[in-house]
């Protein structure tokens, strides 16, 4: 049953930390919101109050804490920028979100229109021109006009009930509804046509996948790369290219991306894993054994072991 406050009784009984913990059922994701001011002080600070007003014209809007050190900067800046961070940026969150003298030491940045820093590696990046600035009792509102965007498709991180998550689609979304019929591709000769098997059977496999694995915030060439160097296997990039079978040009990035993250260095002209890197990779496998259990957890050893030589013989090419 739900609670709720009389209104006669409202002003005496109100509790803000409880109102706190109610806002708190409402999911959010995470933002770093960004600004430089003509002396060329930066600031940024973590907000889960990031949202959208309109679409013509192109307006969002955030609060920043009206005790906040950062206000005269956002106050006297022209523009500022929003990062919404990736599910795997929980320590740019917390950098950001701790009072410190320079939030931006060691972290990697490029400047955005009006200067506002951009952070890398986000799910999604808005450069805005400030547009109002309202008073919202503890806080002020201020509205920006997105001039610029960047939308890199990652999974975003969340924040809920005081707690960082990660996107994971609903089970209502990833299996058939009770008594629907079956899929119409399989009729008439398709059936027996087994290329066709193969691929709606890959397909069907990564739809409940490939979500999982990108919710950790890596993108599927990074996430294939770190579970290619598992055990420190230390491969050269050419080694590299061959194993994940990718374009130079894309190992190049995913590598680049890896040890911006921490996740891998380089040790006699090798990748490896770092102590870090490892600890991802082994969250990595996780997902893909909870998948593989779930998916043929009906079949038997024996029928297992027939599928595996079946299409290891189809990868040999016999």
């Amino acid at each position: 049953m739900s609670a709720s406050i009389a209104p006669a009784a409202a002003a005496s009984t109100f509790d803000p930390r409880a109102f706190r913990r109610a806002l708190g059922n409402f999911a959010t994701g995470v933002t770093v919101i960004t600004a430089i001011d003509a002396g060329g002080q930066k600031v940024g600070v973590t907000a889960n109050s990031f949202n959208s007003v309109s679409l013509d014209p192109p307006l969002i809007l955030w609060s920043l804490d009206k005790r906040s050190g950062s206000h005269e900067v956002f106050d006297q800046a022209s523009h500022f920028a929003v990062n919404v961070l990736a599910a795997d940026q929980i320590d740019l969150s917390n950098n950001f979100a701790k009072p410190r003298d320079d939030r931006f030491a060691g972290i990697a940045h490029e400047a955005g229109v009006g200067g506002s820093p951009l952070l890398l590696d986000c799910a999604a990046r808005f450069d805005c021109e400030k547009f109002q600035q309202l008073d919202g009792g503890d806080h002020w509102i201020l509205i920006g006009k997105v001039v610029a965007f960047d939308d890199f498709g990652r999974a975003p991180l969340l924040y809920h009930q005081g707690a960082y998550s990660m996107v994971l689609p609903h089970t209502r979304m990833t299996r058939r509804e009770e008594g629907q019929p079956p899929s119409s591709h399989f009729q008439g000769r398709l059936q027996h046509n087994l290329y066709y098997l193969m691929t709606q059977a890959l397909r069907a496999y990564q739809a409940g996948y490939q979500p999982r694995q990108l919710s950790t915030g890596l993108r599927t060439s990074e996430a294939r790369m770190l579970m290619v160097l598992e055990n420190d296997a230390g491969l050269g990039l050419v080694e590299l290219q061959r194993e994940v079978a990718m374009p130079a040009l894309e190992i190049d990035e995913a590598v680049a991306n890896l040890r911006r993250k921490g996740l891998v260095c380089d040790r006699d002209e090798r990748v490896c894993l770092t102590p870090r890197g490892v600890e991802e990779t082994e969250a990595l496998w996780r997902i893909a054994r909870e998948q593989q259990d779930k998916v043929f957890g009906a079949f038997n050893d024996e029928q297992i072991a027939t599928f595996k030589a079946v299409l290891q013989a189809v990868i040999r090419g016999r």
